[in-house]
């Protein structure tokens, strides 16, 4: 019996079907002992998101757009974990960051931000104050030197 759920909702506008996942095992680089040129323990994950049914236009173009160097020009993500020795710690993580990759994506933008101006009462005490800070390092002359 399988622990896979056919999809999974990440956030609103944004579901993963298992089968747009492809999972490939490589040979992890790094040190391993002598398992390390046997065994493929690192995973690497690949996700059309281009033509993933799931996922809003929106989210579709924001997460290809935040993967970065990690989307391919036809728009498929690959993610590649190697960080553990096990090939189902390396699924979990492989997943785990792609799933954040589209939650962060799922996020609505933010609010462009309102420019503002001093108040007039405000500019005229910051004056004051530094005319008066100027003052006082005017009077820190030497002695006698009237």
């Amino acid at each position: 019996m399988s622990d896979r759920m056919p999809t999974l909702d990440i956030a609103p506008g944004a579901t993963v079907a298992d089968s747009d996942l492809v999972e490939t095992f490589i040979r992890s680089s790094g040190p391993g002992g002598q398992n390390v040129n046997k065994v493929a323990t690192a995973v690497q994950l690949r996700f059309d998101a281009a033509n993933a049914a799931g996922l809003s236009d929106y989210v579709r173009e924001r997460t290809i757009r935040l993967a970065g160097s990690k989307a391919t020009k036809d728009g498929v993500i690959v993610i590649e974990a190697g960080r553990f020795r096990t090939q189902e710690q390396n699924r979990a993580d492989a997943r785990q960051r792609l799933f954040a990759l589209i939650a962060k994506a799922a996020e609505p933008p933010p609010k462009p931000r309102k420019k503002t101006r001093p108040s007039k009462g405000a500019v005229e005490r910051r004056l004051k104050v530094k005319a008066g800070r100027s003052t006082v390092k005017k009077l820190r002359g030497r002695v006698g030197d009237d």
